[in-house]
Formats: structure tokens, sequence, C-alpha cells
């Protein structure tokens, strides 16, 4: 009865025992060209015949906590930092999208209001526009009535 083999000790199955899939996640093609396209120091991965692997929040903090260096504490901090700003611009965009809703809900009462104001004033200018009606003449002389 000896020791069971999970495969942690394998390069790939290290990955997905440390990291699960609320961890980390596999890019798809359409979003490493994105990646390469903005960040320059990626440009190796364009030609690569694999999907690179990306982070989420929580697996950037686990990666961070299980690194040790001095230059992985300095990066584990910029990354922390960088979440932290994320999830505040996120909150920032959020507050501005609902403001922006507000706006644009009470300009579209204001612009139906103005819109009867316009109409109402088109009508007007249209009955003034109008040919007036020939006015009955009276006739000179006496009118002889049956």
């Amino acid at each position: 009865m000896g020791a069971q083999d999970n495969g942690a000790h394998k390069p790939g199955n290290a990955l997905r025992v440390r990291f699960p899939k609320d961890f980390v996640f596999q890019l798809s093609r359409v979003e490493r060209d994105e990646v390469v396209a903005n960040c320059d120091h990626l440009r190796r991965l364009k030609f690569s015949p694999t999907m690179p692997f990306a982070f989420t929040e929580h697996g950037a903090l686990m990666a961070a906590s299980v690194l040790n260096t001095p230059r992985a504490v300095e990066v584990s901090l910029y990354v922390v930092r960088a979440f932290v700003v994320l999830r505040e611009t996120l909150a920032t965009h959020k507050e501005l999208a609902k403001r922006l809703d507000e706006l644009e809900s009470r300009l579209e009462r204001k612009l139906a209001t103005h819109d009867q104001a316009i109409s109402g004033i088109l009508e007007a200018i249209r009955q003034l526009m109008a040919p007036p009606e020939p006015a009955k003449k009276r006739h000179i002389g006496f009118l002889q009535s049956d």
C-alpha cells in the first residue's frame, strides 16, 4: 500500500491544483490577440501555439501569497494595488453610468415637452402662412330681397 500519486507534481497539473478554474482561466485566441496588441512586452505570445493563462483577482492574490522572493513581494504588491485601482475604477464607472442614465431620462422628458411646444409653434406658423379666406364683399347699391 503505497502513497497515491495525485499528479500535482506534473507541470500542467500543478497549476490546476494550486489555481482552480475560478482563480485562473485560459485566454481565447481573440483575447490573446487583443492582449498582444495592447501590451508590447507580450509580443512573443503572438505566434505561440498554445493559449496563455490569466489570473482572476483571487488567483493574482493567491500567486502573490505563494511567492517569497523580494521581487515577487514587490510584484505582488503591485498586482494587489492594480486590482484595487481597477475595482475603484469600475465602481466609479457604475456611478457614472447611473448618473448618465438619470440625465438621459431627464433630457428625454424635457425633449418631449419641447417637441410639443415646437409642434404648437409650427402649427401656428402654418396657420399664419395659409392664405386668408376671401372676405364677403358687400355689393354697392340697393339690394332687393325676395
